[in-house]
Parts: C-alpha cells; sequence; structure tokens
C-alpha cells in the first residue's frame, strides 16, 4: 500500500557539508529523492535555522521519480504511479513549507518494476517497465500502454531479460535514450552481463549507440550531451555520440543511481552496497578497497568543469539506497501529504467557482 506502515518509519540522519545548506539557501533550490530499499520519498530543503530540512513520505518501493517545474512530481511506487500536485499559492506557506504537494492521481499499474519515470513536452507520461522489458505508458483501463522495446527483445513479456531502466529525454522534450544492463534476451540474462554488457539505445532509431558499460543507470540529456552513471564502477561521465565511448568525469563512492543537474553541477545519488548478488563482485568493489573507501549514500554535487565534489549530503540510519534524485527550483522547503493520517482529509483546496451553463 502506499504509505505503507512497513516498512515502519525509522530515524533516518542527514549529515551535510559545510556549504551544503548555504548552497542551496543562495540558489533557491530544494531537492526531492526516493529511497529505493527503504521506501520513502524524501524532501530535501533548508530549515529556518539556516540548516538542512528533511521531510519522509511512506511509499512502498519508491523508485521512479520526476519534477515538472517545481509544481508536480511523479512518482513510481511497487504497483501505482502516482501524481503529487503542489496546492499553495505562490508566497503561502503551510507549517513552515512553501510546497505542499497532494497526490491527487494514481494510476494502479501492477507491479511493472517501473524504473524511470518521464514526462515528454506533449504532457505524456513515460515510463520504464523493467519487468516488461519496454518503455510504456499510463492506461485508463490496462497496466499500461507499451510504446517502445530494444530491438533485441523479441516481445513484451514479463521477464526482466535486459535490465532495461533508464529514459532520457531528449533535449527538445522528447525521448531520446534508454539504457539497459545487458542485450540479453534471456530471462535474467542481464545477471551474467553486469560488469561489462550494459548499453545505451537511441529511441529514436533503435541504434546501439554505446556498449561496454557496466550497470548503466541515469541517462540524462543537458546542454547538449549525454550524461549518465555506471553504476557498476562507481562512475558519473558522458557518451560521445560521435564515437559511442563513455568518457568518466568523476569517480563517486557508491553505487550510483538518480542524477539531475543545476548550473555548472550534477547532483549524483549514491548507495551503499547492498549485499547480494546484483551490487557485489562488480568492479566498484575494487575501487573502493583500492582507495581504502567504503560506500556511502547520499548526494554529491560535482563540479562539471574539474569533477571535483564540491558540496555533498550524507544519509544514515535504514535509508542505505537512492534511486533517484530531482531537483525543484525556487522552493526552499516542501512537504507532501500521506495517506494514513487525517490530515489528508481535512485539508481542503478549490478551484475557482465556475459557471455549471456558458451563457450564449
Amino acid at each position: 500500500m502506499p504509505d505503507s506502515p512497513k516498512p515502519q518509519a525509522l530515524p533516518v540522519q542527514i549529515l551535510a557539508s559545510r556549504s551544503f545548506a548555504d548552497w542551496l539557501r543562495e540558489q533557491n533550490f530544494s531537492l526531492a529523492i526516493t529511497t529505493y530499499q527503504s521506501s520513502r520519498l524524501l524532501l530535501i530543503g533548508q530549515n529556518p535555522n539556516g540548516g538542512v530540512s528533511g521531510f519522509e513520505r511512506l511509499f512502498e518501493r519508491a523508485m521512479g521519480l520526476f519534477a515538472v517545474g517545481s509544481e508536480r512530481l511523479y512518482l513510481s511506487s511497487r504497483y501505482q504511479l502516482w501524481q503529487f500536485d503542489n496546492v499553495l499559492q505562490p508566497g503561502q506557506v503551510y507549517n513552515g513549507y512553501d510546497r505542499l504537494f497532494v497526490p491527487r492521481i494514481a494510476y494502479t499499474t501492477g507491479d511493472l518494476d517501473i524504473h524511470d519515470v518521464v514526462v515528454d513536452r506533449t504532457g505524456r507520461i513515460l515510463f520504464v517497465s523493467t519487468l516488461l522489458n519496454c518503455i510504456a505508458t499510463v492506461s485508463s483501463r490496462h497496466s499500461c500502454v507499451p510504446l517502445w522495446k530494444p530491438p533485441f527483445i523479441s516481445q513484451v513479456m514479463n521477464e526482466d531479460r535486459c535490465h532495461l531502466n533508464g529514459l532520457a529525454l531528449a533535449e527538445d522534450g522528447m525521448p531520446g535514450y534508454a539504457t539497459a544492463c545487458s542485450q540479453s534476451a534471456l530471462a535474467e540474462g542481464w545477471r551474467n552481463d553486469r560488469q561489462n554488457g550494459g548499453c545505451v539505445i537511441d529511441l529514436r532509431t533503435s541504434e546501439i549507440l554505446c556498449t561496454g558499460l557496466s550497470m548503466p543507470h541515469s541517462p540524462r540529456c543537458y546542454r547538449g550531451k549525454l550524461w549518465l552513471l555506471q553504476s557498476g564502477t562507481g562512475e558519473f561521465g558522458l557518451v560521445d555520440l560521435q564515437t559511442g565511448k563513455f568518457e568518466p568525469i568523476a569517480f563517486c563512492p557508491g553505487y550510483l543511481r538518480g542524477l539531475t543537474f543545476f548550473g555548472n553541477f550534477a547532483l549524483v545519488g549514491l548507495s551503499k552496497a547492498r549485499g547480494d548478488r546484483t551490487f557485489s563482485g562488480l568492479a566498484l568493489d575494487e575501487q573502493l578497497t583500492r582507495n581504502q573507501l567504503q560506500a556511502s549514500c547520499g548526494v554529491l554535487a560535482i563540479d562539471l568543469q574539474s569533477g571535483e565534489i564540491a558540496h555533498w549530503l550524507k544519509l544514515e540510519g535504514v535509508v542505505t539506497e537512492l534511486y533517484d534524485v530531482q531537483l525543484l527550483p525556487q522552493v526552499r522547503r516542501s512537504m507532501a501529504l500521506g495517506l494514513q493520517t487525517d490530515e489528508i482529509a481535512q485539508i481542503l483546496t478549490l478551484e475557482p467557482l465556475t459557471p455549471l451553463f456558458t451563457q450564449p
């Protein structure tokens, strides 16, 4: 269930670099984060004392997240896709928060294992169904409407064959690129290709643009370039669209998922090792050992020119894995309503009165 009491809410400790809160305040933005294993939507901003503010709601297996400006969020959970809308007017504040996101619409999809979610320039909701190895949109009658599958997948069926996971809008606002962990056509075949079987696919031509990647995630188009996370090596970088080569920009101490941008910075999501066969045995382990580092959970702000980490946020406690990171521009501090308290029944907001009949 959404906002499920299982897992129960446990303390989440937020640590940040000395300059992180000042950076949020000076640049006037905040963050929305999903945490896969602990089923949370986290909203990170600034508190009245000048420190970092954190707000959480529980949504079972919260993963794909997409922000439409600062007024709407889309969130995938175990068997539903949620639309949250801000109900506050400009300048209005509720309990110290300048955005109040209310879950207005839920599409019941069933457990499609939804990973990345986007909204294209036409307003169409698109998502990756990793279970079905396809990109799909919502349906008013069925679990989804499949729209595209990789050329090496013979049919849309409920077998995670290639672990299709990432979806990037091109800079024209239309679907541009997808990432998969393998080109396997066998059920669970991607698990044997974790070291170097990953690829990037051009959605407009179905051409395989880049190969040899280790668990690629979170492709994003920004400033005329295609960026992504090579999770299996802990590298943030970009794909040269002319040569098809991945060019690392920075090594990050963790399993990488979730990527967004602000100005000259990339904000990259980090996860700790899960301890199962999905995360273990990757080149990331060797890199961490070689540099005498331990994997962290949090968000790094990486300078795109130097590759240096300029700011960081760490999460401790029950949260050990992130899936997605989104930026909320012009938002100081936001909150969301859940579904298991009276608050959602008591907060009423109205559109202006509209005549029932149109005058001739």
